[in-house]
């Protein structure tokens, strides 16, 4: 694995002020990209299925000095989305993370696993972005940054459910962007390479799997979360004010290699 030279800088984002709801949050992309935004200055607003998974996630926006709520939220509960969120106050920008994975060869897929992966990643995060965008609608502005895949762009064996769902939020990000652009709503994506996760862990503990991975990805390494966090938070700046449906991969150039 090559070694990679560390040249960056922080790009100082500042969202003092701003409201930004990141779904999904009690661990893995959405806590990372939380506590972010916390440090740039955001209230957050944090979703997950409980509200005792996000504990420890808002004691430590708290001890950034950042403000933090803490919001009950299933998302394959569709009818409960809308007035959950018509509850709550002003938001500036959701980061639509939810979603859930399972490996399985894809001729034992049954009806219950698609659903549960569709109505999750896809289903709900067209309902929570709906509800989301009425606020932004009414204000006049918003960003919303999905979260969709490699497998929005290529075939992964054993998760068929999950590249359905995640080339759907592509279309998807797509329509709402050329649908709300004009109420003052952005409407962006990320697609994140291979990032080790609670959720994708089963194919990190395959170590010659892991080493082929590498060996494709032209940066040599396997992804950081902390290589996601700048680029949602650039989709969300002012900085992006001209950047409407589209979806910026992060995988370490493995996508451009193949």
């Amino acid at each position: 694995m090559q070694e990679e030279n560390d040249c960056t800088t922080d790009l100082g984002f500042d969202f003092t002020g701003k409201t930004v709801f990141v779904t999904g949050a009690s661990r893995g992309i959405g806590r990372e990209i939380a506590l972010a935004f916390a440090r740039d200055g955001a209230r957050l607003i944090l979703s997950a299925r409980s509200n005792e998974a996000l504990t420890a996630v808002a004691a430590d926006i708290r001890e950034l000095g950042a403000e933090a709520t803490c919001l009950a939220l299933d998302q394959r509960d569709t009818a409960s989305i809308r007035p959950v969120i018509a509850g709550l106050g002003p938001i500036d920008v959701l980061v639509n993370n939810a979603g859930t994975e399972e490996v399985r060869d894809t001729l034992e897929v049954d009806e219950a696993l698609w659903d549960k992966i569709v109505d999750t990643n896809l289903k709900g995060a067209f309902f929570v972005a709906q509800a989301v965008a009425a606020k932004m609608a009414h204000a006049g502005c918003g960003a919303i940054i999905n979260l969709a895949s490699l497998t929005s762009y290529v075939g992964v064996p054993g998760a068929v459910p999950y590249g359905a769902s995640k080339s759907g939020i592509l279309g998807m990000t797509r329509a709402m962007a050329a649908e709300w652009a004009p109420k003052g709503i952005r409407v962006n994506a990320i697609a994140p390479g291979y990032f080790e996760t609670d959720m994708t862990s089963v194919f990190y503990e395959n170590k010659d799997w892991v080493a082929r991975m590498v060996d494709n990805i032209p940066a040599g390494r396997l992804g950081d979360l902390s290589d996601l966090s700048g680029a949602v938070r650039f989709l969300a700046s002012s900085g992006a004010k001209y950047v409407h449906g589209q979806c910026l991969v992060i995988d370490g150039g493995y996508l451009a290699k193949i």
